[in-house]
């Protein structure tokens, strides 16, 4: 593990610690939800950080298709697996806050919906990484659709403005009668530092993965022994040897 991975985790312990206190024993109980709406700081942060991610996604493969460069491809990767796991956890908190508010799990408006879509691409776009593992075009495929991809991203955050939705409008910046409890603001902030800082972390983690997995690919590759290993499994594979030579 690198310096900078091994300061990001003695930064991310304590700040943990902090967030997790600020969230049950600092931030008051909301008035009307109770207790249940204290799930908003880990859903609101957790759905920022996914945009967080599919950004990068949507930047490392611009930056892939002009540079061809293997890091950029790494850095998109890492950051589709992410946000795909962090848009899980704001689908699956989600209804575990909205049952006892609004009576049911799940309904198709806009937000929901929008972020649902969003979800699928993104593992779309993992399942075609996947399936084209070994496609001399795997790059270049991932890169077009995780650019097309993050068109979703600015739909999702704005669906409760352009549409009326069972979503609850913008706590912040959404107009006259929004906002925040001071202390309910700074805890939300904390929280979304701390699932930023673990973000940074993972994130690092994966492309340091992919790199030595990259390496170890080209090793095999460029080794003697692999290599007729290979053309022998070919010759076995190849028709003549199969039906025999007239």
């Amino acid at each position: 593990m690198k310096l900078i991975d091994r300061l990001l985790l003695l930064i991310l312990l304590p700040i943990m610690l902090i967030s997790l206190y600020c969230i049950f024993l600092w931030a008051p109980t909301e008035a009307t939800m109770g207790n249940v709406q204290r799930i908003f700081y880990f859903h609101v942060p957790c759905a920022w950080v996914s945009f967080v991610a599919f950004f990068v996604v949507f930047l490392g493969s611009i930056l892939y298709l002009i540079s061809r460069k293997e890091i950029f491809d790494q850095m998109s990767e890492a950051a589709g697996e992410l946000g795909v796991l962090f848009s899980s956890f704001v689908l699956i908190t989600g209804p575990l806050w909205a049952k006892p508010v609004w009576g049911i799990w799940w309904t198709w408006d806009a937000r929901l919906t929008s972020t649902l879509v969003l979800w699928l691409i993104y593992v779309s776009y993992l399942v075609l990484r996947s399936f084209t593992a070994h496609h001399p075009k795997k790059e270049v495929l991932s890169a077009i659709l995780g650019i097309f991809g993050f068109v979703d991203v600015p739909i999702v955050y704005l669906s409760i403005r352009w549409w009326r939705t069972q979503h609850p409008s913008p706590v912040m910046g959404g107009g006259e009668g929004s906002g925040l409890d001071p202390i309910m603001f700074k805890t939300l902030m904390i929280s979304f530092i701390t699932f930023l800082i673990l973000f940074m972390l993972l994130i690092r983690i994966r492309i340091s993965i992919s790199h030595v997995q990259s390496e170890l690919k080209k090793w095999r590759l460029s080794s003697p022994r692999f290599s007729s290993r290979v053309q022998n499994t070919n010759s076995l594979s190849s028709p003549s040897a199969l039906i025999g030579d007239p």
